[in-house]
């Protein structure tokens, strides 16, 4: 691909800062405080995940760790502002597996890696889908020959059209051979309030939001989209076991400017791993069905990159616009 001029001198002037940034500045680093910018409401897992770090991480940096929500464009307003902040690691953000969804449907203009300095995946967690206690629907492959034997009439829980979630319901689709229908829904409350109402027949979520609502009798698991049991729930079957291929990890990771220094990127490493294996962090992380998965940030790079190629495959497949 052709580079712009425009192109050419933004990343010019970018390496430019971080070459600016001298080595005793990066071996002293921070040497001020440092804020953790999340896309997403207060209240919600990247928010909550994002508080228990910098707390964990405040100590240790010798720097106050501020967290500021900005839900504006989708969380993209939020990730931009990082993309273009100085290069010194004292700005992050904390992205979400919409992030690749977003980067493969348009909605987000950014390059799959080059548009931050990853630093580290920080957890992951299924999806699950699940009905009311009491739906005929028995069983996730019962949910399929239901589907099959009334095409686009079952229906099903999203968020947005090209979200994880509507991608997921796709890709059920293809290896079924099923034509259900996503529902889209801001919030969960309403979404939830809908599927126990008998309006839309199935809820698909995350096991941050689901799990609370499975474990409380209130609704009842019919799979998840770990590609194993998945630990924090071993009793639910795996869409893999009725859809071999089907798996899917939801995640938070952390990042920062582009072309901050290795050596600072490697420090923020380096702390959230020490962060992620403390046993509370641990335990407060199972609490919301999330499990620790520190990375490089060559593999943080590398699950990106192949998850915008997958969702790509399946928005051409499946000719999935998004406005």
């Amino acid at each position: 691909m052709a580079v712009t001029r425009r192109r050419a001198l933004e990343l010019a002037g970018a390496f430019a800062a971080a070459s600016a940034i001298p080595a005793h500045a990066q071996q002293n680093w921070p040497t001020r405080s440092l804020r953790i910018l999340v896309g997403t409401s207060p209240g919600g897992s990247p928010d909550i995940v994002s508080r228990m770090l910098a707390d964990k991480l405040t100590g240790p940096l010798g720097q106050s760790i501020t967290v500021e929500n900005n839900t504006g464009g989708g969380g993209g307003i939020a990730a931009t502002m990082v993309s273009r902040s100085p290069p010194d690691g004292t700005n992050m953000t904390m992205l979400t597996a919409g992030y690749a969804s977003g980067v493969a449907t348009g909605k987000f203009p950014f390059h799959p890696t080059d548009t931050f300095g990853l630093v580290s995946m920080v957890c992951a967690y299924p999806f699950v889908y699940s009905v009311p206690k009491d739906s005929p629907i028995k069983s996730f492959q019962d949910m399929l020959d239901r589907a099959k034997a009334n095409p686009g009439k079952l229906t099903y829980v999203i968020t947005s059209l090209g979200s994880v979630y509507h991608l997921i319901g796709k890709w059920v689709d293809m290896q079924a051979g099923t034509d259900m229908v996503p529902v889209s829904y801001r919030g969960s409350a309403a979404a939830v309030t809908d599927v126990l109402g008998g309006r839309v027949d199935v809820m698909l979520d995350t096991a941050t939001s689901g799990f609370p609502r499975i474990r409380n009798g209130q609704f009842r698991v019919l799979a998840v989209t770990s590609p194993e049991r998945y630990a924090l729930l071993p009793e639910a079957p795996t869409v893999a076991e009725t859809l071999p291929g089907v798996s899917y990890m939801s995640w938070l990771g952390v990042a920062t400017a582009p072309h901050t220094p290795r050596p600072i990127v490697d420090r923020l490493n380096a702390e959230l791993h020490r962060a992620l294996a403390l046993a509370d962090v641990k335990e407060k992380l199972a609490q919301g069905g999330n499990i620790a998965t520190p990375t490089t940030p060559e593999a943080m790079s590398k699950q990106i990159v192949d998850e915008i190629a997958n969702w790509k495959r399946l928005i051409e497949a499946n000719n999935i616009k998004v406005e």
